[in-house]
């Protein structure tokens, strides 16, 4: 069953002919909510809302239309679909009618309330009063889940297609981390403890923002999800990492309204979209090409 009033449930913007390997993501900062989700949640929008990854996509978007380079993003708020985990990832105890088993539906991400249809928004609030049907379930991941993974696909395998490689950087936005020695990281990079991205790549991403002044951490506390595990193949000429961005450096996260720091945030992503196809063209990413104007862009 699929509802086509879902349809779409992300966007993509990009230039007619892509420029390079890049693809950019933001699954979580969709901040739309279907009428029949809003009347059927016991919680208010302004809750709902601090489960979103909020202005990530508005981060990304001097990146892309400066270098050409997609960008796909959420339509829907996490609350009602979360686009970074497993579509398998389901709560059977959300649901009323018998839902088939999967060794995904006992993750710790869906013990904790976290699946594809979380349980909980933040500050840990129920979301339904009720449990779902099947059919409610289904229809969100056939007309947004199956074809977001499918676009990612595909951008990915232009990108291939072209430079002999791509690369996804898959963004979000944390709450400040605890703070250890040296203070708490304020980027994290995730490549699934060295299994979605070429070490080399992920060393760089690391040193750009470094560099730029930021406190750095790899894989902790975030590995990457399914987006990242799923699409990054690097033995395929395929690599994903995922960036966590502390949404205290450029938002207010008690009132959901940016600050000051937006710009620098943003200028950051834009240097690192701008840096890295010249210095993925030194790594060894992909099979051989003989077009490398992907990586003069």
């Amino acid at each position: 069953m699929t509802d086509a009033s879902f349809a779409p449930g992300f966007s993509v913007s990009h230039a007619p002919v892509m420029p390079g390997p890049l693809v950019l993501a933001s699954p979580h900062s969709g901040r739309e909510y279907p009428t029949s989700f809003l009347a059927a949640t016991r919680l208010t929008l302004a809750q709902l809302r601090r489960a979103e990854d909020a202005f990530v996509a508005e981060l990304l978007e001097p990146a892309a239309a400066t270098h050409g380079v997609p960008l796909i993003a959420a339509r829907y708020g996490r609350a009602w679909l979360d686009l970074n985990r497993d579509a398998a990832e389901v709560d059977p105890a959300m649901v009323v009618d018998p839902f088939a088993a999967a060794p995904e539906q006992a993750s710790e991400r869906v013990a904790a309330g976290l699946g594809v249809i979380p349980r909980i928004a933040g500050h840990g609030l129920d979301i339904y009063a009720d449990r779902l049907r099947r059919a409610e379930i289904d229809a969100r991941l056939a007309a947004v889940h199956v074809p977001y993974h499918a676009a990612i696909a595909g951008l990915l395998a232009t990108a291939k297609a072209r430079c002999g490689f791509a690369i996804l950087l898959d963004c979000h936005s944390m709450p400040t981390p605890v703070a250890v020695a040296g203070g708490a990281p304020q980027i994290v990079v995730g490549d699934r403890f060295g299994t979605s991205a070429e070490p080399g790549l992920v060393a760089a991403v690391e040193q750009f923002f470094r560099a730029a002044g930021y406190r750095v951490a790899r894989n902790a506390p975030y590995a990457g999800g399914y987006t990242t595990s799923h699409h990054g193949t690097p033995a395929r000429g395929v690599h994903a990492v995922q960036i966590e961005v502390d949404r205290a450096l450029y938002m207010d996260p008690a009132r959901l309204v940016r600050h000051s720091g937006f710009d620098r945030v943003a200028a950051s992503f834009a240097g690192l979209v701008a840096a890295l196809p010249a210095i993925a063209a030194t790594l060894p990413l992909g099979p051989p090409t003989t077009d490398f104007a992907c990586a003069a862009e």
